[in-house]
């Protein structure tokens, strides 16, 4: 069965992780990504353990379910090869700095001109109507820009990084959305539309959605940041041989703690008696429970508290995962052995479709594996593609 955006065709010219994540994401669920790279591919190859040269594992967990072309857009037959597959094509993303993308002439309204139903999606660091428009932007510096340095800062006492790419792949989820939702639009309208999907704004949007907190309002009725999540004492719970996860949040599931700690009557503490009146006490609340979760092991816990309706889990290191008896039952990992690295894993599509499923169609491919593929399929000929060959614009 066909995925949901079978039949959709997506330029991608994007590299690194953020517009690789989108469009991975869309070629999972059916869509066809065109990934279209410089003759030295995108950097991300590069990265990371590997068995060949071009083939690192960050490229590898990135660019699944794509076909690789190369275009050198410095010669004037790959910009023809690519306003041909423009001409196919449902999406155009990228992200380059917009003005780079203007001297290579395309630009969106050049774009949007040639094909006036294309969704144009430009990754930018920055609005366009602001003044860091065109400014350079990479996750470290978008998290130190948007509080997320600062949110660490509040915790551990100096500005630090998540540990992960997390503005890149917060950013390439909502590309996904904003992709979507002018592909929907333009089922209503017949057109395509210019999109921009800003990392600092996208990322402040993230941020301030809880912690903007007392500034919602105008006078402030209190200081910025989400107390809960800020608090000290939130971080996992020590027990007695270990460190588990839970989280009471609602009335009930207080009192059911409470009861089993041996401590009923704290229901009716005016400090927890309330959602609201423990969100004001959040860090009475934390540590009175830590002291009771200390005096129990871990195993103790993971076998009383589902009992009480209260979610919990153990603190699982990443070499563990997956043997967590929940993904393997699922399938989760997959093992596929791949036509030119081996034996690979592979995380599965999380999202489940009962009619349209996603699914891993295609494994990644080499620096240019489709090019002669693709450029006849926009209906070059033979000689056409050899010239391009002899000429470095295609490889």
């Amino acid at each position: 069965m066909p995925g949901a955006l079978d039949g959709i065709r997506v330029l991608d010219l994007t590299s690194v992780v953020l517009g690789p994540l989108a469009t991975q994401t869309m070629g999972d669920m059916g869509a066809d990504i065109v990934k279209i790279e410089g003759p030295a591919g995108d950097t991300t190859r590069y990265t990371g353990p590997k068995r060949s040269a071009d083939m690192s594992a960050l490229y590898m967990g990135l660019n699944r379910n794509k076909r690789s072309i190369v275009l050198d857009l410095k010669q004037g037959a790959a910009k023809d090869a690519l306003w041909r597959l423009i001409d196919t094509a449902d999406v155009f993303l990228h992200s380059v700095r917009p003005q780079a993308m203007e001297r290579l002439g395309f630009g969106a309204e050049a774009v949007c001109t040639r094909n006036p139903r294309i969704v144009y999606a430009g990754i930018h660091g920055f609005r366009m109507d602001g003044p860091y428009a065109g400014r350079p932007a990479y996750d470290d510096v978008i998290q130190g820009l948007s509080g997320s340095a600062d949110l660490m800062a509040r915790l551990v006492g100096e500005p630090r990084y998540m540990p992960t790419i997390m503005a890149d792949k917060t950013c390439g989820l909502v590309t996904v959305n904003a992709v979507l939702a002018a592909l929907l639009e333009r089922e209503k309208s017949g057109e395509g539309q210019f999109v921009e999907i800003p990392m600092f704004e996208t990322m402040v949007a993230f941020n301030m959605a809880d912690h903007i907190f007392g500034h919602a309002f105008d006078p402030p009725e209190g200081p910025m940041g989400y107390s809960r999540v800020l608090t000290p004492s939130r971080r996992p719970y020590k027990t007695a041989d270990g460190f588990i996860c839970l989280l009471a949040y609602t009335d009930n599931q207080w009192v059911r703690f409470w009861k089993e700690v041996g401590r009923p009557e704290l229901k009716d503490d005016p400090r927890f008696d309330s959602l609201a009146s423990r969100a004001e006490n959040i860090e009475a609340v934390y540590s009175l429970a830590a002291d009771f979760i200390a005096m129990r092991s871990t195993a103790e816990w993971l076998e009383t508290l589902p009992g009480l309706e209260i979610p919990c889990g153990e603190i699982v290191e990443l070499e563990n995962i997956p043997d967590d008896p929940h993904l393997q039952a699922v399938g989760f990992f997959r093992s596929e052995i791949h036509p030119t690295e081996g034996n690979i894993t592979l995380p599965d599509t999380p999202v489940q479709f009962s009619r349209t499923p996603a699914s891993i169609g295609r494994l990644q491919p080499k620096l240019g594996e489709h090019s002669i593929e693709i450029l006849r399929e926009v209906g070059l000929g033979e000689d056409e593609i050899k010239d391009m060959l002899a000429s470095g614009a295609t490889t």
